[in-house]
């Protein structure tokens, strides 16, 4: 982000503020989207981060650091929604991947729902480290300024997180015993 931008927005300068919101909504949505697992949910949780990015913006002490303080914004306008709507609610829409090669499209398929029900049986902190951590590729200082937390909680979270998906993943892989019926 342009610091210079960050401190005309900071000023109140509405159009400054309306280009850092245009380079926020794809990401922010992308990484909302993410870890809540709702397209829905994440638009609204993307359009609450966006309003108090623009209201506490004058709180804002280093400008350099906008883009870190705005994901933490993000992530808590995430965990507020998901406490909101606890319920689950099936998602059919496809997110992109950034795999080029995409040659067995029922494996792919079959790979992206595994992954998919092991990602909905993390807690929202743990979806939100494994997202910034390897969608955004942010490294786990970053990480833990986003979410506000110290480094070795991001590197526990995530160890955890990465253990709870290979759980699950191996868990779904188990074929399953049938009993006979007598």
């Amino acid at each position: 982000m342009d610091s210079k931008v960050v401190r005309l927005a900071q000023q109140g300068d509405r159009e400054a503020f309306t280009r850092l919101a245009g380079t926020l909504t794809a990401p922010f949505l992308e990484v909302a989207r993410r870890i809540l697992r709702d397209t829905d949910a994440a638009e609204d949780a993307t359009q609450q981060a966006l309003v108090t990015v623009w209201q506490r913006l004058p709180q804002l002490r280093d400008p350099d650091r906008f883009e870190a303080w705005s994901y933490r914004l993000l992530v808590r306008a995430c965990y507020a929604e998901g406490r909101r709507s606890r319920r689950w609610a099936p998602s059919i829409s496809l997110m992109p991947t950034h795999d080029a090669a995409e040659t067995d499209g029922l494996g792919i398929l079959i790979d992206r729902d595994q992954l998919e029900r092991a990602f909905r049986r993390l807690s929202v902190d743990h979806r939100a480290v494994v997202v910034l951590r390897h969608y955004q590729h942010l490294s786990l200082e970053e990480v833990a300024v986003a979410l506000g937390v110290p480094v070795g909680t991001v590197g526990s979270r995530l160890h955890y997180a990465l253990r709870e998906l290979r759980s699950a993943i191996q868990a779904d892989a188990r074929p399953v015993e049938r009993r006979a019926t007598q």
